[in-house]
């Protein structure tokens, strides 16, 4: 049985594996089964996961419960035991409907943490293969390319200009250069080169290595619980949901206050009565339950988002997305479908040959004269021996890719015409984002040949001579350039993608990457993905402007910009990333506004576009996949990764993962997260206006001399039973359709802003007068009945105010009366309570009401429908 090796970094290789039990082509699948029973999941236990007893206590340790404990003190000392009990167990109903709400938003965040599942290529059976980082084991052989996190402690065995970032390990803030050589055993973390380490990335070129630490035995593990977790910063919607509940604590209290003298120097009621009503007026005033609820307004948001491929990592952000006002956007797998075909391949001197085949398909075959066809059999050696890819079929019977789509496409194309990797690799070197081209070294016929497929700028400016038709190769020189520039050119308007492929056979310069041979281009199709074009268009109608930013020749950016709708009338100019570097700032911040198409751009220079559109104001979202995105998607106000082709850093760097990587789910983000803020804006108006109300009524009628209209247990009872249950239905509205057809939301919008106000003074006067109404009209006859009444009345008219706050644009029929079945539950629910604590004696007893005849609650219910009728009636004009 093998057990983790002791300081790998001082054995050899071979040495290495053998004690691993493991060798170049990986252990078996069976073997990895056994490794993982006995070594357990390579991951670390979540420290921030809190512990159930805690969230139970954190529902008593709040200003509401500190208040209701005083009211319930008093209620004793002044021998109003009912009261005390009622108090006491509205304490426990509350902090019960908390801790509910919280556990389930820990297991939802949870479930949506597992929707990220970190991959890795790991070599078992021989084989290349993607599988969960979770289940390595000692004596895995990880593949590890530019862009990739380390998933677990490895000994290098194979490194090709490899260089890792150790910052989140050692503080080395440059990248550390790796080597497979053996060191000595006495030297320090940050010097063992041979080494690569969980938690860190690989910043450049490539590796292999067999996995030597899993788990809590990784250098990261180890040091786990020693950390202490910093306590995040609030974001923008905190702060504004911090902000509301400020401004309405100060004025609940100050309504108390006002209550408390009027009671006091106006009325007769004894000190400890005043005292009680004045702690509960104040409870009914303060929106104690409104974090609570944003916090599942977000949640909700979050999960919708997760089902429509669009993973939040960090919830409040689902409100930012709805002030998104700028999207910069790939093309390559993002507005297009990344199913790479190759449609076209071309030698000098000779005519374009036709590929046919559709995706991952390896059926297909070549169009063309016979001379051409054979003219291109060198360019498709290159092709089936230039990559590192593998196509495989899933569970489900679809093909999918391993490695880059853009390589597979090479691999398809040798697999049509029966070309494969026949030479004997020896060194293949990762795609650089760089130098923008991969290389792969080859024996041939006895001689090291390196072939090279990239960018044709990056390849053409090192070759210094060309194959032509009759197999000889000849000068590079300008008339050559020229020729193969207007073929590429020509392609490209054409919407395909080109790449160049060259050889050299490896001599005294072999690691200059200089003086390269040309043999041919190829051109790649990748059609727009379905659904796109009419995304873009309600981006543009919701006011948000779409740029595309992507690395491919300028006329094939123009042409798909055009075709799924990027690129306006008048608005054709492109920008390349060598004319932007040119510019002054001033110019530089115009022609940032003037194009919506950026095309062979760098990832520093989508990081200088992105800051200038902030410095003009705009809130932008941005896409990435490399690793040299990561800046960028920090830069940006909402970072959007690609969950298939994204590196582990990029993903690292974002605030969503695209789980489908398509333009369209981030449409659909923004519409949601529109709804989040309309969401937050009616639950938050609901409990304002509902608790405005209730204050107003109690000072008015302490004004006039009268008796308070309602008790502390019966106003608890009232917040309990329609704001309780209410609130949370309205976090459940799924918008009302025409989110994507306003202007981005302020970044600097309150959640209760002037627009709500008329709705306030609507609500607030219905309610307000219909109550004291009823109390007037029944207090000569029994306070106990009038009292009744004025809980019917109350209560009802928030029920009627819940279908009012359903939309706040509109009638509320036009999105249907009951078409949120939560809230149809939640007034059912509330209903049935209502009816029950007044005709069920023990409760009508304990909470002091007396039965009413049919006739009277019909009345007082169906006249306190006003509240909706009137606010209907208003809507209709406003928005008329």
């Amino acid at each position: 049985m093998i057990s983790f090796p002791e300081n790998p970094h001082s054995i050899e290789v071979q040495k290495l594996l053998h004690q691993l039990g493991s060798d170049e082509e990986g252990i078996s699948d069976q073997e990895s089964k056994q490794r993982l029973a006995q070594f357990g999941l390579n991951e670390i236990p979540d420290a921030e996961k809190k512990p159930i007893w805690k969230i139970v206590l954190k529902q008593f340790n709040n200003l509401m419960v500190y208040i209701l404990l005083a009211a319930a003190l008093i209620s004793f000392f002044t021998k109003h035991y009912i009261d005390v009990y009622v108090i006491i167990a509205i304490i426990i109903i509350n902090a019960i409907i908390g801790f509910v709400q919280e556990y389930k938003a820990e297991g939802a965040l949870v479930a949506l943490k597992n929707l990220l599942v970190p991959q890795c290529k790991v070599i078992r059976n021989g084989e290349l293969q993607t599988v969960n980082s979770r289940e390595l084991v000692p004596g895995d052989i990880i593949d590890l390319v530019e862009g990739d996190n380390i998933p677990a402690d490895a000994r290098v065995i194979y490194a090709k200009n490899a260089r890792t970032s150790e910052a989140s390990l050692t503080g080395e803030s440059v990248p550390v250069s790796k080597t497979e050589d053996p060191l000595p055993i006495e030297i320090p973390l940050a010097e063992k080169s041979n080494m690569v380490w969980k938690g860190t990335f690989l910043a450049g070129g490539s590796i292999k290595a067999v996995v030597t630490g899993t788990g809590l035995k990784t250098q990261i593990g180890e040091i786990a619980t020693s950390i202490q977790q910093i306590e995040p910063k609030k974001t923008n919607f905190q702060n504004k949901t911090d902000k509301l509940a400020r401004q309405m604590a100060f004025i609940a209290i100050a309504s108390a206050v006002v209550l408390f003298v009027v009671a006091y120097f106006f009325n007769d009621f004894e000190i400890n009565e005043i005292l009680l009503i004045s702690i509960a007026a104040l409870v009914s005033a303060i929106p104690e339950g409104l974090p609570a609820v944003l916090s599942i307004v977000m949640a909700v948001g979050s999960y919708r988002m997760s089902k429509n491929n669009a993973i939040i990592r960090e919830i409040t952000a689902t409100e930012s997305l709805g002030s998104v006002s700028t999207i910069i956007t790939d093309k390559t797998g993002t507005l297009t479908q990344n199913t790479m075909t190759i449609k076209k391949v071309w030698v000098p001197n000779a005519e374009d040959v036709d590929v046919y085949g559709e995706g991952w398909e390896s059926e297909g075959e070549l169009s063309g004269a016979e001379k051409d066809i054979e003219a291109i059999q060198l360019l498709l050696e290159i092709a089936a021996h230039c990559h590192n890819s593998a196509i495989q079929e899933n569970e489900k019977g679809m093909l999918v890719v391993t490695g880059d789509p853009t390589e597979a496409a090479f691999l398809v194309l040798g697999n049509k015409v029966g070309k494969s990797k026949d030479h004997p690799i020896i060194e293949d070197v990762a795609f650089d984002s760089d130098m923008k081209f991969r290389s792969t070294l080859v024996e041939k016929e006895g001689k090291k040949i390196r072939f090279y497929i990239g960018a044709p700028e990056s390849i053409l400016e090192r070759c210094t001579s060309i194959r032509v038709i009759d197999g000889k190769s000849k000068v590079f020189d300008s008339a050559e350039s020229a020729l193969i520039n207007e073929k590429i050119t020509s392609w490209s308007k054409d919407s395909l993608r080109v790449l160049a492929l060259a050889r050299k056979e490896e001599g005294s310069d072999s690691k200059s990457n200089q003086n390269l041979e040309f043999i041919g281009l190829a051109g790649i199709t990748d059609p727009p993905r379905p659904g796109v074009s009419e995304a873009v268009k309600s981006c543009h109608a919701a006011g948000i402007r779409v740029i595309m930013a992507t690395g491919d020749h300028a006329d094939t950016a123009l042409a798909i910009g055009k075709s799924v709708g990027i690129v306006k009338e008048g608005r054709e100019k492109v920008y390349t990333d060598s004319d932007l570097a040119k510019m002054s700032a001033e110019a530089f911040d115009h022609a940032v506004q003037e194009s919506d198409i950026f095309c062979r751009l760098t990832p520093v220079m989508k990081l200088k576009i992105a800051k200038s559109l902030q410095n003009q104001g705009e809130l932008i979202a941005m896409t990435g996949d490399g690793v040299n995105d990561a800046p960028a998607l920090k830069q940006a106000n909402i970072g959007i990764s690609m969950g298939i082709l994204g590196t582990d850093v990029a993903k690292d760097a974002s605030l969503m993962v695209l789980a489908d990587d398509n333009f369209a789910t981030i449409v659909k983000a923004i519409k949601q997260g529109r709804i989040v803020f309309n969401n937050a804006r009616r639950t938050a108006f609901f409990l304002v206006s509902t608790n405005f109300a209730e204050i107003l009524i109690l000072i008015l009628a302490v004004s006039f001399g009268l008796p308070m209209p309602l008790t502390a247990t019966q106003i608890l009872w009232i917040n309990l039973v329609t704001d309780g249950f209410c609130d949370k239905a309205l976090a459940a509205e799924k918008g009302i359709g025409n989110e994507l057809e306003s202007p981005p939301i302020d970044p600097d919008e309150n959640i209760l802003n002037k627009t709500v106000f008329p709705f306030l003074i609507i609500n607030t006067i219905l309610m307000t007068g219909i109550s004291l109404t009823a109390y007037l009209y029944y207090i000569p006859e029994s306070l106990e009945k009038a009292r009744t009444i004025v809980f019917i009345t109350m209560a009802f008219s928030q029920l009627f105010n819940v279908l009012n706050m359903r939309s706040l644009e509109g009638s509320t029929f036009k999105i249907g009366l009951f078409s949120n079945k939560w809230v149809n539950y939640a007034l059912l629910v509330s209903v049935l309570l209502l009816i029950g604590i007044i005709e069920i004696p023990a409760l009508s007893d304990l909470f002091k009401f007396t039965s009413l005849t049919l006739w009277e609650f019909l009345f007082w219910a169906g006249i306190t429908s006003l509240v909706f009728w009137i606010t209907e009636v208003f809507k209709y004009f406003r928005f008329k």
